[in-house]
């Protein structure tokens, strides 16, 4: 106890017969062990106590990335972060969503050093992305230490010509905007028509990334190429450009040759259907005539064409009964089916009258 006590740090607060009571300044992991206190009545009294301390982390550091780098290199970010105890976590994020990092732990003394290391293949896409080293110890409460590096990655352009009119016409105002993304940013951007220079620098003015022609006409027809350069790489964008004549774009009015056509059809079709309605009436016009009765047109009756049609006479009565049947028949179908017969001829005719 007295030679504890020599430490400058180690102040008695308090000492009776019952009770001894010592502070600790400025607290060192060196200061953790037993600690024994005696108290010399009859008989001597004597306690125990053991001290730990907790290490607090320093402040962590990322290292390995001192430079950009060039898209697709490999890069390696290692986090550190020393004097704790126990040992510190380590966690890792790419802006505010969490990557895996492979720790390792080293004694050093009575605390630990402790390493966090992420393997990346840089892209375009990592260019400005932060990552946070995020060390997180007991004694931290909830507010851990943190470190960010970010990422600045070069890489060649991309370039991509953006124009003003869907429909380019004569006269118009045009306007094309080279728009290309690189790191370095490309400045500036060469703009070509056909594989030369601009043919006419007074309708055709280049502005930064944007070729504008004033003033269209049939002669701005082509290819224009937009290429943007930086240390990484060269990159381009075409766009053909065809003027059209605002004249030929003008809705017409009505087709005087299609509108002729249909009516000459319509005309057609009638002419058609009155030739086929006049055969149609003329066949259906004058004496009823039977198989039997070929020959007996001249008949002044019935009776007598019977008598006088192709056969034997002793037949005649049942001629003239077969007869009378069938004009009963006749009648009765003029009567009921009259509508039907005739559209059926008269459909018969019109198609002759087509073929």
């Amino acid at each position: 106890m007295n030679e504890t006590l020599r430490d400058n740090r180690i102040e008695l607060v308090r000492a009776s017969w019952k009770e001894l009571t010592i502070s600790i300044s400025e607290v060192t992991l060196s200061d953790e062990g037993q600690y024994t206190c005696s108290l010399f009545t009859m008989p001597v009294k004597t306690s125990k106590a053991f001290l730990t301390v907790l290490g607090v982390p320093e402040k962590p550091e990322i290292i390995g990335f001192s430079r950009p780098a060039v898209e697709g290199e490999d890069v390696t970010l290692t986090c550190i972060t020393s004097g704790s105890k126990p040992a510190a976590d380590i966690r890792w994020f790419r802006n505010d969503k969490e990557v895996q990092g492979v720790k390792e732990v080293n004694a050093t003394g009575r605390s630990f050093t402790v390493r966090s290391t992420i393997h990346l293949r840089v892209n375009r896409n990592d260019d400005g992305a932060a990552y946070t080293c995020s060390v997180e110890h007991i004694t931290l409460n909830s507010t851990p230490h943190q470190v960010t590096e970010v990422l600045e990655v070069h890489y060649a352009p991309q370039v991509e010509i953006v124009h003003s009119l869907i429909v380019p016409q004569e006269g118009q105002y045009f306007k094309l905007e080279c728009v290309s993304k690189g790191n370095p940013l490309p400045e500036p951007v060469l703009w070509t028509k056909d594989g030369g220079e601009l043919p006419d620098v007074e309708r055709m003015i280049v502005e930064g990334r944007e070729l504008i022609i004033t003033t269209l006409n049939k002669t701005d027809n082509g290819t224009y190429r937009c290429e943007a350069s930086n240390h990484i790489g060269t990159n381009s964008d075409e766009y053909v450009l065809f003027v059209y004549d605002p004249n030929a774009l003008t809705p017409h009015g009505p087709d005087h040759a299609l509108i002729g056509g249909v009516v000459a059809v319509v005309v057609f079709i009638t002419l058609c259907f009155i030739i086929v309605l006049g055969r149609y009436l003329a066949r259906h016009k004058g004496t009823y005539l039977t198989n039997e009765a070929k020959g007996a047109e001249d008949a002044p009756d019935a009776d007598t064409a019977i008598i006088n049609a192709e056969g034997n006479h002793a037949h005649a009565e049942e001629k003239k009964e077969y007869y009378q049947g069938a004009a009963r028949n006749v009648v009765h179908l003029k009567s009921e089916n009259l509508g039907f017969a005739n559209n059926y001829a008269l459909r018969e005719e019109y198609v002759r009258c087509i073929m």
